[in-house]
C-alpha cells in the first residue's frame, strides 16, 4: 500500500469522545503500519461557542445542556476513565472542573498547522484540559503549551489579535457545519466518506484499508 490518505478530524479540544476517537484511530494506524501515509488535519468545532470567558462548572453545564443527572454523569465519567486507561490517556474529572471557551485554542491550532505541529498541539491541549486540570482558555496556559510543543508562542499568540486569522477559523467552522457536521468527532476520509463518533479500532482499520486498497 503506497497510497496517501487525508483524514480531516472535526473536533473540539474539550471533547472527551474526540480524544478517545483519535486515540483509537492512532492505534488502528499503528497496527496497520501506515502512519507515514496518513495526513491528518484538525478542523475547528466548538461544542460551546457561547461559553463565557469565566467558563461554567462541568456538572452544571452537562446537566443544562443534556439533562444528565449527577449519577448519569458520574457513570459516563467512570466509563471514559476506563476507556482512557485502555488507550493510555488519563481523564481526571474533579468536582470543580470547568467547561471553557475554546475558540482561541482553535486559532492556535490553525497556526500550528503551518509548522506540522497541529496534532502535537491538539493532544497537548487535550491533555492539559483533561489530565492536568488546566484552563485552556487562559492565555498564559496557552503560551506554556505552545512552548512545550516547540512553537513560537509570541508569534502564535499574535494570531489572536489578527482579524484574518480569527475569521479564517470562523469560515472553517461554517464550512463543516454547512456540510452537515453537527456532532464530534467527525472524521472525513479523502473528503469523501465520514465516520462520526469514537468508532472502534477495528472499524477504523477497515475504513483505512478500504481507502488505501482502492
Amino acid at each position: 500500500m503506497s497510497k496517501k490518505l487525508k483524514i480531516d478530524i472535526v473536533s473540539d479540544v474539550v471533547c472527551p469522545w474526540c480524544t478517545i476517537g483519535y486515540k483509537r484511530l492512532e492505534k488502528a494506524l499503528a497496527e496497520l503500519g501506515v502512519q507515514e501515509q496518513i495526513e491528518i488535519e484538525w478542523q475547528p468545532f466548538e461544542l460551546n461557542p457561547n461559553m463565557p470567558f469565566e467558563g461554567q462548572n462541568v456538572t452544571e453545564h452537562i446537566a443544562e445542556k443534556y439533562g444528565s443527572t449527577l449519577e448519569q454523569q458520574k457513570e459516563t465519567q467512570k466509563r471514559m476513565i476506563e476507556i482512557g486507561e485502555e488507550l493510555g490517556f488519563k481523564f481526571d474529572y474533579f468536582d470543580d472542573m470547568r467547561m471553557v471557551n475554546t475558540f482561541e485554542a482553535h486559532v492556535l491550532l490553525d497556526y500550528a498547522k503551518d509548522f506540522g505541529k497541529q496534532t502535537e498541539l491538539k493532544m497537548a491541549l487535550t491533555k492539559a484540559f483533561f489530565s492536568e486540570r488546566k484552563d485552556v482558555s487562559d492565555r498564559d496556559v496557552l503560551k506554556q503549551i505552545l512552548l512545550e510543543v516547540g512553537l513560537n508562542a509570541d508569534e502564535a499568540l499574535l494570531r489572536l489579535y489578527d482579524e484574518y486569522s480569527v475569521n479564517e477559523v470562523k469560515v472553517k467552522q461554517e464550512y463543516w457545519k454547512n456540510l452537515g457536521v453537527n456532532s464530534v468527532p467527525t472524521m472525513v476520509f479523502n473528503r469523501k466518506n465520514a465516520l462520526t463518533g469514537a468508532q472502534s479500532v477495528d472499524t477504523f482499520k477497515q475504513v483505512v484499508l478500504e481507502f488505501m486498497n482502492n
